[in-house]
């Protein structure tokens, strides 16, 4: 499977970029629509997510650098070329994170509303980019018998035979996390129409729902960024399970009419 969709002279076009781009304009239109749904003005929802989009991408490739310092200390040019794969979705996360939440506070606007409404879109966005990594051969688990994958029976067969990677067959980890975030995201569009559920619930059920799966898929991941002989991204799942069952006691223990999400936001935004 050819990373490469065309050329032009000198220029690649590749189906990791272009999935990243889709995955962003989707993601765009979503959020988008949903705050202005529950009353948040279009101009605050543009502007949060041109600065996440510009920092989550510094953040998700910063991450990736990090714990492959050894490499690209001696290929210092090859930090710049994102198109060719490299972008962890546990640094962009939190560098995501953080920028709304400075933003949030910035205008005094209910931050846990803003991340339920981001981190549906994130989660389809995440099913749709983890294909990037399908075409570039890369997030694939441990060697298994070509019979084994078969006998799964839920994976395609044009996948099964990409999945032949340096003279064996492996896992389609990719293709997992994939399903397994589209699957969040269908669910997460019928909770978000529950009377009853509270600001910040839909962050914690992506937190648990993400963090419980990524960790296992992990597990059987050979191309795991490291911290000595610990998988990094094990540790940051953890994480974010055990966050999101805190979040999900604390907002449980409020009254059950208090704080609810589809109440919309009452501030005025001003720029």
């Amino acid at each position: 499977m050819s990373p490469v969709i065309f050329t032009v002279g000198n220029f690649e076009i590749r189906w990791y970029s272009v999935l990243i781009a889709i995955a962003v304009l989707i993601s765009y239109f979503m959020v988008i629509r949903e705050g202005e749904r529950l009353n948040i003005k279009k101009e605050f929802t543009f502007n949060m997510l041109f600065w996440t989009l510009i920092f989550g991408i510094i953040g998700a490739r910063a991450y990736y650098v990090l714990f492959n310092l050894d490499y690209y200390s001696q290929n210092i040019s090859e930090i710049f070329k994102v198109w060719n794969g490299g972008l962890a979705i546990t640094g962009g996360t939190i560098a995501g994170l953080v920028t709304i939440l400075i933003y949030c506070k910035k205008y005094k606007v209910n931050s846990f509303k803003v991340l339920d409404i981001v981190v549906i879109a994130l989660l389809l966005s995440q099913a749709i980019g983890r294909w990037g990594n399908f075409f570039n051969s890369e997030a694939y688990g441990i060697s298994v018998e070509y019979k084994t994958l078969v006998n799964l029976k839920i994976i395609p067969q044009f996948i099964i035979d990409n999945m032949y990677i340096n003279g064996t067959y492996h896992l389609p980890m990719f293709y997992f996390e994939s399903i397994w975030c589209f699957l969040g995201f269908i669910i997460l569009l019928f909770i978000r129409r529950m009377r009853y559920i509270k600001d910040g619930q839909i962050l914690s059920f992506y937190l648990i729902w993400y963090g419980f799966a990524r960790f296992i898929i992990e597990i059987f991941r050979t191309d795991s960024l490291m911290l000595g002989s610990v998988k990094i991204a094990c540790v940051m799942s953890a994480i974010m399970f055990i966050s999101g069952i805190i979040i999900t006691i604390i907002q449980n223990k409020k009254p059950k009419l208090d704080c609810l999400y589809n109440d919309g936001l009452k501030e005025e935004i001003r720029f």
